[in-house]
């Protein structure tokens, strides 16, 4: 929603001032000069791109105009689902979550947690995980070297789409550039009729320019750049899982974990133990463990 506000906030701003200035509006309603720019962009982004990336771009931008999901809301509802699922692995050994981790979309404990199935590339990181601690004989060490293995090739992943378009904003410049030129070859042509004409020439010419200029800097480099946001995000929030199960895996309590997990959130989401403490008590139904207490 903030990014939709920001792109209204741009595009208002520049026509404001220029009916501050008593500019005539459809002088900028150009659609030969825009066809040129966004067709161009387009296909040089079908050109450079692969079909799953191209994808990928619709999907990140979809994203940016829903916002973040990584919210202290997200984070809490992540250590809700944690602390229940450790609780149960310690009570009754990691063999009971086989069918849990196996088939998450079915499992009751996780079917509480929707926007946690639907975030698949996440859900995959926690299942797998705990699919591999459950067939043995794999050390906390080598673990976490798997799960970082894996963050790595998601996060090169998820970058891709942002500096595909990042490239595509660069070009969007140079292509209102080419669009004027073409207004100037046909104002060279009209030369010698009324200056009206010759003049609306030029004018649509200059707006191919000015085109270029705003889509670059004013809407798809911003969109890029939230997306890239996005993107370390996510990372963020696969680390926390990680530093988590990581801990667990060491032989920690489940608040012990939780809590491990807590400090590892960002600071702008990470909600405090209080907070954390409540929530989990809430959601099992009993009394959580203090860290003193697990110690």
């Amino acid at each position: 929603m903030l990014a939709i506000i920001g792109i209204v906030v741009v595009f208002a701003a520049i026509l404001a001032g220029f009916l501050m200035e008593k500019g005539n509006l459809s002088v900028l309603i150009q659609p030969a000069e825009l066809l040129i720019i966004g067709g161009a962009a387009s296909g040089t982004l079908l050109v450079a791109n692969p079909v799953r990336v191209v994808k990928s771009i619709v999907n990140g931008l979809m994203g940016v105009l829903k916002g973040s999901p990584f919210t202290k809301a997200r984070y809490l509802s992540t250590l809700k689902m944690m602390y229940q699922f450790l609780n149960k692995v310690r009570k009754e050994g990691l063999l009971s979550v086989e069918m849990d981790v196996e088939k998450p979309a079915e499992s009751p404990l996780f079917k509480n947690f929707p926007e946690f199935l639907a975030d698949h590339h996440s859900c995959e990181f926690v299942c797998d995980t705990l699919r591999t601690a459950i067939t043995g004989g794999v050390e906390p060490f080598d673990m976490d070297q798997m799960m970082e293995l894996d963050m790595e090739v998601h996060h090169h992943e998820a970058a891709m789409p942002a500096a595909s378009l990042t490239t595509v904003a660069d070009a969007l410049p140079g292509l209102g550039i080419v669009a004027a030129v073409l207004g100037i070859v046909i104002t060279m042509g009209a030369l010698g009729g009324p200056p009206e004409e010759i003049g609306k020439h030029v004018a649509a010419a200059l707006v191919g320019t000015f085109l270029g200029i705003l889509l670059c800097y004013g809407l798809v480099g911003p969109l890029c750049a939230n997306m890239s946001k996005i993107a370390d995000e996510h990372n963020d929030y696969l680390h926390v899982l990680r530093v988590l199960l990581l801990s667990f895996l060491k032989g920690s309590a489940p608040m012990i974990a939780i809590e491990m997990g807590r400090r590892a959130i960002p600071a702008y989401a990470r909600p405090s133990f209080d907070e954390m403490e409540k929530t989990c008590k809430n959601k099992d139904g009993a009394a959580a463990e203090t860290p003193a207490a697990a110690a």
